[in-house]
């Protein structure tokens, strides 16, 4: 059976349990020698057995005790390589276009290009009324 098509929290720790429980009885231990080999109590191997809760350094112990340690690097890889993580890595190596300069901390600022006119007055719309043409008190 795959942990996987364990359905609850309970049903996995039982699963679990059931595993410990089988890895020593291969090494023909009993629960008062593995505890004592891992240095636990024989209750903490008995509830780990019966698929109680135990504490994190516990399982640790027991199953560095068991020559099983190195399974949890199956269990719980460094990191996953996903293919879509993989594909921007892959993007980022081929540039396929520049991105200039607006924009960018620290460096120089996106200088206005020489078709486009500067001038001193803000920017507006262009739908505001101009100056002094039916502003009110303007008179006009």
């Amino acid at each position: 059976m795959h942990f996987e098509e364990l359905t609850t929290d309970a049903a996995v720790l039982t699963e679990f349990g059931r595993r410990l429980e089988r890895h020593r009885l291969e090494r023909n231990w009993t629960q008062a020698e593995m505890a004592a080999e891992a240095g636990l109590g024989q209750a903490t191997v008995q509830r780990a057995e019966r698929g109680e809760s135990v504490q994190m350094t516990s399982m640790i112990k027991l199953l560095r005790t068991l020559g099983l340690l190195a399974g949890l690097d199956l269990a719980v890889p460094e990191s996953i390589d996903l293919p879509i993580a993989q594909l921007e890595r892959e993007q980022r190596k081929i540039r396929q276009r520049a991105r200039g300069r607006r924009g960018r901390r620290g460096g120089p600022s996106a200088e206005p290009s020489e078709s486009v006119e500067s001038t001193d007055e803000p920017w507006t719309w262009g739908d505001e009324p101009r100056s002094g043409v039916n502003e009110p008190g303007s008179g006009r």
